[in-house]
């Protein structure tokens, strides 16, 4: 009598591969048709703009009841009105737009030249070991002195203009952005250079095609910083070197703060320098840098 019973599939058999091919395939069928949905714009500024205007609220708050608190002279804190009072009386005079731009037109001018510098600089060290031994020590110096160093030299040097201005920026910046690429480049997987070369993106093609796109995570990092030295070297140079010829920047608003014991005019200016740091970042860098994150997968949604 013959046998009724299903024969079944061993381990290994091509009955179970087949099985097994056919799951992973809906699998990843799966993760394709997944659809994509796009943040509404009310839950979007609940997530990202609700949380800052909630935080200084709070900072408001505690400022305001520490001055009500007279924990210390209004001429050494003063009230929020106070500091308002400052806002107005600039705008009023039209000089509270003219204040920052005279700062962000130098720092962005000064961090696009240090951009131009630091980027060939940092692909020669990255690529070049007698270049990387001989100036990534002195690249790894500069960028951990304090960029107010750089401001009396550069008054010697340079004289009190906007050379001086941009000089120091330079000296701050270009280590930055020169290192944050290095540090790109060496994380760059052997694969990839090796399969670049292979299909002759040699060179400057190969600069282009291969090692820019894949240290681009680490050189936007260094950009970041870049600016961010800029920035501090920029409120240093101003905070120090004051000449009628180099107009009134944030920093020298500062100073002018400092030496009037106008307490409302120093809190104005370093207002402002923190809202012009914090808007570089969410308008140039944070999109810059989820674009980066997007491209490679590795943006997660909170």
């Amino acid at each position: 009598m013959a046998s009724t019973d299903t024969p079944v599939d061993a381990p290994g058999k091509p009955g179970k591969d087949a099985g097994d091919l056919a799951g992973l395939e809906a699998g990843l069928d799966a993760l394709d048709s997944v659809e994509v949905r796009r943040t509404p714009l009310r839950e979007t500024l609940l997530r990202k703009a609700l949380p800052p205007v909630v935080a200084v609220g709070l900072v408001l708050v505690v400022w305001q009841l520490l001055v009500w608190a007279e924990v210390a002279p209004d001429y050494k804190l003063p009230s929020p009105a106070a500091v308002w009072g400052e806002v107005e009386a600039a705008w009023l005079q039209g000089t509270l737009l003219d204040y920052i731009w005279t700062s962000v037109s130098r720092g962005l001018l000064g961090f696009l030249l240090a951009l131009a510098i630091g980027t060939p600089l940092g692909l020669l060290v990255a690529r070049i070991g007698f270049v990387r031994a001989a100036i990534g020590p002195i690249l790894s110096g500069l960028q951990s002195l304090p960029s107010v160093a750089w401001v009396p030299p550069a008054v010697i040097w340079l004289g009190l203009n906007d050379s001086m201005m941009y000089a120091v920026i330079l000296l701050g910046a270009v280590p930055s952005i020169a290192n944050g690429l290095v540090a790109g480049i060496d994380q760059i997987p052997p694969l990839f250079l090796r399969a670049g070369r292979t299909l002759g993106a040699t060179g400057l093609q190969g600069a282009r095609h291969i090692v820019m796109p894949a240290a681009l995570p680490g050189y936007l990092a260094g950009l970041k910083q870049g600016w961010a030295f800029s920035w501090r070297s920029l409120m240093a140079a101003e905070i120090i070197a004051s000449s009628p010829d180099l107009g009134v920047g944030l920093g020298q608003l500062l100073e002018n703060g400092r030496n009037n014991a106008s307490m409302s005019q120093v809190f104005l200016a370093i207002f402002l320098i923190l809202l012009v740091g914090i808007a570089i970042d969410l308008l140039i860098f944070s999109p810059l840098e989820r674009r980066v994150l997007r491209g490679r997968g590795l943006l997660v949604k909170n």
